[in-house]
């Protein structure tokens, strides 16, 4: 067989495509915030994971602008070598301080993160332990470490001390590594049981963050620190595409364990720095988050609004807590139906289809930013019911 005969089988993209249902790449041209312009539209953007809304700060604007100014475009180079700048260093010492860790080391982007972690910390030889609905950075970082991968089911904590004993007396190492809020269904990771069940067992916990920084926990440090856990976890992972309204990713853990990945970690050593700009966009954003706390509850707060809207309208969502509320549609095609009915009435959502779900359970995902307006979750919310009613005739 041809190597690039996969290429010409994808049915189902080309349907959507050929009815006009295709989700993707939908392009903007404004800010990324509350409200966008999508395609010539005016759209109420409840698709993006800008959670404190500081992607249009003019303060985060204007640091990433002097930065660019002062540094260039970027550091031509990897921070193993060339690539680190004093304000790299800085923002690894402010953000190990907010999190309360030893040490902080940052990686060019959050996917990188996860590879560059966990195929660094585990090897051959060693078991990871991973959620079944894990972010697939994780999956790869898995793959990349050549050490055994075992999947417990979602959140099922018999079924991972299950796992668990049937490691006991092997040489290798255990890491237990689960997303702190799970980015499709929303739910918070069952840190608590996870922590006591590694102690149990002799594993190390690692958490990804990425959905928890700015969202959980005092002051928004998110999932270890909601639960009282920051010195049971071993290992945070986070990123700055989200909260922290940048591009980059961190790790922070001992400073043992920072500076062997630091001289181990080929994703890391490897890749150039993260770039000026996102430095500097990264580092204010902590700074705001830290001077005003108040936009972590005012996320909770319009999250919570929106989330009492859609179940006051009957749309069928998935419970949390969080800014990530999924709103079950069951069909892969309904998602794409629902997505470009919703484009055509100003909101904007994303389609979660098979193989992301299950077949039969598509979803959109749909999550909030703290400078929301009750105005626009109204608006959003009527829409949603309006579409979802024209699916139950479909």
């Amino acid at each position: 067989m041809d190597l690039f005969e996969k290429c010409s089988h994808h049915e189902q993209l080309e349907r959507a495509k050929q009815s006009g249902l295709y989700p993707y790449f939908h392009t903007l041209t404004s800010k990324q915030d509350t409200q966008v312009i999508m395609e010539g539209r005016d759209v109420i953007m409840i698709g993006s994971n800008n959670y404190l809304g500081l992607t249009s700060h003019p303060e985060v604007v204007k640091a990433g602008v002097e930065a660019l100014e002062k540094y260039g475009s970027g550091c031509s180079g990897s921070r193993f070598l060339n690539g680190t700048l004093d304000i790299h260093v800085q923002l690894e010492e402010n953000l190990a301080k907010f999190l309360r860790k030893e040490a902080v080391m940052t990686f060019s982007t959050g996917f990188q993160s996860n590879l560059g972690i966990i195929s660094s910390i585990a090897g051959l030889g060693d078991y990871i332990l991973c959620d079944k609905e894990n972010h697939a950075s994780i999956y790869d970082g898995c793959k990349l470490s050549y050490a055994k991968m075992i999947r417990y089911n979602h959140s099922d904590m018999n079924d991972l001390e299950a796992k668990l004993k049937r490691l006991e007396g092997e040489n290798g190492g255990k890491l237990i590594v689960t997303d702190g809020v799970f980015s499709m269904s929303g739910d918070i990771a069952k840190l608590p049981e996870i922590v006591a069940l590694a102690q149990k067992y002799g594993a190390r916990v690692m958490v990804d963050d990425a959905h928890g920084l700015g969202v959980l926990g005092e002051g928004g440090r998110g999932t270890a620190e909601y639960f009282g856990l920051e010195d049971q976890v071993d290992i945070y992972m986070g990123t700055f595409s989200k909260s922290l309204a940048s591009l980059g990713g961190y790790m922070a853990s001992t400073k043992k364990v920072v500076e062997y990945v630091r001289h181990s970690s080929r994703p890391f050593i490897f890749s150039a720095s993260m770039t000026p700009a996102s430095v500097a966009c990264a580092a204010k954003s902590l700074e705001i988050l830290q001077r005003e706390p108040e936009r972590v509850r005012a996320l909770a707060d319009i999250s919570k609004y929106m989330r009492q809207k859609l179940l006051e309208k009957n749309v069928p969502i998935i419970q949390a807590t969080t800014p990530i509320i999924p709103i079950y549609v069951y069909q892969d095609e309904k998602a794409y139906l629902a997505c470009k009915l919703l484009l055509e009435r100003g909101v904007y959502v994303n389609p979660v289809v098979s193989p992301a779900t299950p077949v039969g359970q598509a979803l959109l995902r749909t999550s909030y930013t703290a400078t929301h307006t009750k105005e626009q979750m109204d608006i959003a919310s009527d829409k949603i019911a309006e579409v979802i009613d024209i699916l139950k005739n479909e």
